[in-house]
């Protein structure tokens, strides 16, 4: 089980701390994702010395590849198998079933669908995505839910919620282990529907919440009016989750507006395509004009990469691709939303949450 408690609030922003029986997690947080059991080309002690305090795992490619029951037959749990002795928040493996577009078929009893790896049949229910997690021995497990890409009709919307709530029952009767689960909430970004999502889920007994259904194709614009909105009505003595979003921008956003827990795979995905993050804005280190660059990649950065390297040498890694490139560009993007989210506790502790939303917003306005 975990417990949470808010140390501060700041208008809707909340300094909080998660305890669960790996650590505790001092929210608002940032969480790397680590989908096949590792955070591509970072190691567990260099996400240690980053300060990750828990990293995410993915329920769909683990059932695929190694398989949950050799993770729990040969190494007892995802902790053990990859030597993370911290915090671990498995999703429930509905975002990349539903992505599958037409190699899936949703029922009531749950999702068939065809392998991405070597197209073989496969099954996962609310009742199996519990079964992987537990075998995983997540600390904070997800409800299976659907998630249906944007745009899409009122009318599907409603349907597809009423399902989730269905196999979100589901789950809850499914769990047999003191595993946290959390409930997530859909709706798209119709107020109307995510509040009667929200009616729907905040009755059943959660230990947390998330919000999903985001940066699934809606414009920027959309996205901000939910998180202007439905965060706050979610149970305020609960975590809340706002899943798979996103920029610096929109981290702070989420913030801003009551959000404690965020994963996105920007900061390592992007590193590996030569993007970095920086505290004027985001740099493309493949550039011509970084070629005789000494300079670190942020003058105000501490990271192992700023304080080692320079911008010409990272730009010749990645154009002589050099596996040594996404690893440093990893450790830095990593370093910045690991900084960000550092910095946005101690602006709601010292009252300026609001204040450092608008510099944000000013460096990554797009």
């Amino acid at each position: 089980m975990i417990s949470f408690e808010i140390l501060k609030e700041c208008g809707r922003s909340r300094r909080g701390r998660i305890t669960t029986p790996h650590g505790t997690v001092e929210t608002p947080i940032f969480m790397p994702v680590g989908t096949q059991g590792t955070v591509k080309a970072v190691l567990p002690e260099q996400l240690e010395a980053l300060g990750a305090q828990i990293i995410l795992g993915n329920t769909y490619h683990l059932f695929l590849r190694p398989g949950h029951h050799l993770v729990r037959e040969v190494f007892g749990s995802l902790h053990n198998m990859m030597k993370w002795d911290h915090p671990i928040l498995t999703d429930s493996g509905g975002f990349q079933v539903f992505s599958l577009g037409p190699l899936r078929k949703i029922k009531e009893e749950g999702v068939y669908f065809s392998s991405h790896l070597d197209g073989s049949k496969r099954f996962i229910s609310p009742e199996i995505s519990i079964e992987i997690q537990e075998s995983l021995g997540s600390d904070i497990m997800m409800a299976f839910d659907e998630c249906p890409a944007l745009p899409c009709s009122d009318d599907y919307m409603i349907e597809s919620m009423h399902r989730t709530t269905r196999w979100a029952k589901r789950c809850l009767e499914a769990k047999k282990s003191d595993n946290a689960l959390f409930g997530i909430t859909q709706g798209g970004t119709n107020l109307e529907l995510r509040r009667m999502h929200l009616a729907e889920m905040t009755e059943l007994p959660f230990d947390g919440f998330s919000i999903g259904g985001l940066s699934v194709g809606e414009t920027k614009e959309e996205m901000y009016r939910m998180l202007e909105e439905v965060p706050h009505l979610l149970p305020a003595e609960k975590p809340r989750y706002l899943m798979g979003v996103g920029t610096p921008r929109d981290i702070v956003k989420g913030i801003l507006e009551g959000v404690d827990m965020f994963d996105c795979v920007m900061p390592t995905r992007n590193a590996r395509n030569a993007q970095l993050f920086t505290r004027s804005g985001t740099m493309n280190i493949k550039r011509a004009e970084y070629e005789r660059d000494t300079r670190p990649v942020d003058e105000r950065c501490s990271c192992y990469t700023c304080r080692n390297f320079s911008r010409a040498y990272l730009r010749h890694l990645y154009k002589a691709g050099e596996y040594l490139s996404p690893i440093l560009n990893s450790i830095h993007n990593l370093h910045f939303y690991l900084d960000l989210v550092a910095e946005a506790r101690k602006r709601i502790e010292e009252g300026t949450i609001a204040e450092f939303y608008r510099e944000i917003s000013s460096i990554y306005e797009r």
